[in-house]
């Protein structure tokens, strides 16, 4: 079983659909320890409920970055991950800490990347005009949003959605069920990271996966 740690600032739903499937015995690894920045995030009372070691480390106890980073990265490191889930983590990790997980550390992002890095995304989607919208796993380097893109999941923007609504289709539709397969590919070792390029299944991807492409048991969830 691989070993998990998950990383978040918020209330954790993604972290709440990675609970359920390890729970479902579909993530085909262990959580071995959740962790935040900030003590009263409500995902931490997520993970104590389901018997899940929970660490925090205070951004604001830090007046560096780099040696928040370090900080996080040792506390990261105490639980032997394999690999480490960004999940509503808001929190820029710098170049070091990057490159102390390539490879092993996936982000979710609430737009179609490479459109809308950063935040805002449901808003600017919406003055945009976009037709579609939806979310991306990808890894994680060095460039903010900007690692290679594992999977997106796709809906169409509806003429009365606003950016709450448009957000929580998102959320609903796409993220709780794309996040917990592309992690369960990784657990597998079905999913790899070689050359900044993305492998699955011994096949190099060009373009991201999709919806289309998820385990049946993930797709119904």
């Amino acid at each position: 079983m691989k070993n998990i740690v998950v990383l978040i600032s918020g209330q954790g739903r993604n972290l709440q659909a990675l609970i359920e499937a390890q729970e479902a015995g579909r993530l085909h690894g262990r959580i071995a320890a959740v962790a935040s920045n900030k003590a009263d995030a409500g995902g931490l009372a997520r993970a104590r409920e389901a018997g899940i070691l929970t660490e925090v480390v205070p951004h604001i106890d830090y007046a560096e970055r780099s040696v928040f980073d370090a900080a996080l990265a040792a506390t990261i490191e105490r639980h032997h991950p394999d690999i480490v889930v960004m999940a509503g983590f808001m929190r820029v990790v710098g170049d070091e800490f990057t490159r102390q997980f390539r490879g092993r550390m996936l982000n979710i992002h609430p737009s179609l990347l490479p459109k809308y890095p950063g935040l805002k995304t449901h808003q600017r989607a919406l003055e945009a005009g976009d037709a579609e919208h939806g979310a991306t796993v990808h890894f994680v380097t060095e460039e903010l949003d900007g690692g290679a893109p594992v999977i997106q999941g796709r809906l169409s923007v509806e003429a009365q959605d606003t950016a709450q609504t448009l957000g929580e289709r998102v959320m609903r539709d796409i993220e709780l069920k794309i996040y917990p397969q592309a992690v369960a590919w990784m657990a597998r070792g079905e999913l790899k990271l070689e050359n900044e390029q993305v492998w699955f299944r011994g096949q190099r991807r060009t373009t991201p996966l999709n919806l289309n492409d998820l385990d049946v048991e993930f797709a119904n969830a």
